[in-house]
């Protein structure tokens, strides 16, 4: 338990500032006698004490005791010091939650659970980078063509079928038993990618474990989303944002392994093992969704067809720019740059870094209102990327940082519309349908990306011409979109409230 303890000398007006009640970060209830212990906020233990000693002139001398635990696994660290500076301070009690902080402030059981599904999306990113960091390595060594790794990239996606019926399971099994077999089960697989003897065989290994690692992922969000108090969705998507960025971190750190020797790329799909003893701490964590514990209507998918294909074709159209600039550019600054896979993992890590101001920012904006946030974000990263792929020397570096900031601020705008726009008895299944209708366009992209760059001269002129597709959704988020910021999950969905008392 960590012990704060704090004295001045202090006027009567600081005084009574120092006695009033706590409302930021955590709120206090009174016990009397400069005593105070935790009503809610997202700590295991608190309590806090005051004592007085009266000075001549009205002043008193003040010492203050804070003990507290924070309740959150794995990540608790990363909000420490925070915590312990705003608990810890003399007076200001009242306020604004801090930058760091959703503006909801969230109970120990929603801190808890954002801090083990974080966990869960460390695995969620490394293995949802696994092929698209490693590809072009392993196509040298199999001797393929840019059009070979179209294909198999494609392919692969396809995996979203297996996934579809995961994350529809979950609807009935509840969604804890999903995340934790989706996390295991995918962390196997991929290791068979390194025994690969040619890209098909690759293609075929990475089915099985990107369909349990987009099961994972899916499942995390609609977790979240039925975990979190209603101005912390947005807040909650952008943290698990920024712990599956880091798991995909992982995975382009470990990709200079790749120039050790032309097999040398097969390490990286070892390395996920390493997290197994994670997977088995998350399972002692994590509890079943709340919203899903609460007897709910089975709903029936007529009447929620608009919102269905009004997100379904925005993930495609997303997908159609956003897969292939993603999946292709390790073979662009390979082959169209010249690079070293240890240049390219050092242009990865610090050009996508600074994408996490985007995610926060994005985050706490789009808890005051999802959409601008969403159009503004989604045209301006993908205009920048456009001109990445464009470039040459330092303003492809430049741009690149530009593209990732500001296009990463649509995942905590748009990314929470899934899960907020569907009771929970179909939340899984529309979630995972549109999924599916999103990797299709990812698959469309990759396949048109390959063709294209026969016939435009490279990856660098085809890719940009696929940017129409985030064009259109920006309009349909401005024309179409509801706006759900500061809404609960029921009245976005009607049919989740719970029936009123009889009698």
């Amino acid at each position: 338990m960590t012990r704060v303890v704090r004295e001045a000398v202090l006027d009567a007006e600081a005084v009574e500032e120092v006695l009033r009640p706590r409302r930021r970060v955590v709120e206090e209830r009174s016990l009397g006698q400069g005593r105070y212990e935790l009503a809610h906020g997202p700590l295991t233990a608190y309590r806090r004490s005051v004592t007085l000693e009266r000075l001549p002139g009205g002043r008193s001398h003040v010492t203050q005791t804070v003990e507290y635990e924070l309740a959150i696994p794995y990540f608790g660290w990363l909000f420490a010091l925070g915590v312990r500076r705003v608990l810890g301070r003399l007076g200001d009690s009242t306020g604004p939650e801090p930058w760091w902080a959703p503006p909801d402030r969230l109970d120990a059981r929603a801190a808890n659970v954002l801090g083990v599904l974080a966990a869960a999306s460390l695995v969620a990113g490394y293995l949802g980078t696994l092929i698209s960091q490693t590809i072009t390595f392993a196509a040298r060594e199999f001797g393929s063509s840019e059009a070979d790794e179209g294909v198999a990239l494609a392919t692969v996606r396809f995996s979203v079928l297996l996934a579809l019926v995961l994350v529809a399971s979950a609807d009935r099994r509840g969604r804890r038993r999903l995340v934790l077999v989706s996390a295991a089960a995918g962390i196997l697989v991929a290791a068979t990618g390194a025994l690969a003897p040619s890209l098909p065989w690759l293609a075929a290994s990475q089915i099985g474990a990107r369909s349990f690692s987009i099961a994972l992922a899916v499942l995390i969000g609609i977790m979240a989303a039925e975990e979190m108090p209603a101005g912390a969705r947005a807040y909650a998507a952008s943290v698990l944002a920024l712990a599956a960025a880091l798991g995909a971190g992982a995975c382009v750190a470990a990709l200079p392994l790749a120039d050790l020797a032309e097999p040398a790329w097969r390490a990286v799909y070892v390395v996920p093992l390493l997290g197994l003893p994670l997977v088995r701490g998350i399972a002692r964590h994590l509890r079943e969704s709340r919203r899903f514990e609460v007897p709910h209507a089975a709903t029936p998918m007529a009447g929620h067809g608009p919102r269905f294909w009004l997100l379904g074709a925005s993930f495609f159209l997303v997908a159609l720019f956003t897969s292939p600039a993603s999946q292709f550019l390790n073979e662009f600054l390979r082959t169209e740059r010249d690079w070293s896979a240890t240049r390219i993992a050092i242009f990865t890590l610090a050009t996508n870094t600074p994408g996490g101001i985007g995610v926060v920012v994005g985050g706490r904006l789009a808890e005051r209102g999802r959409r601008v946030v969403g159009a503004v974000a989604l045209v301006g990263g993908t205009a920048a990327t456009v001109v990445m792929f464009l470039s040459h020397g330092w303003p492809l570096w430049a741009w690149s940082i530009v593209g990732a900031v500001v296009g990463a601020a649509t995942i905590p705008a748009l990314g929470v519309y899934g899960p907020e726009l569907f009771p929970t008895s179909l939340r899984g299944r529309a979630n995972g349908g549109i999924t599916f209708l999103g990797v299709l366009g990812s698959s469309a992209g990759l396949l048109a990306a390959g063709f294209l760059a026969d016939r435009v001269g490279g990856l660098g002129h085809a890719i940009p011409l696929l940017a129409v597709g985030p064009a259109v959704v920006a309009v349909l988020v401005l024309t179409l979109y509801p706006e759900t910021a500061h809404l609960e999950l029921e009245d976005i969905n009607p049919e989740d409230r719970p029936p009123p008392p009889t009698g």
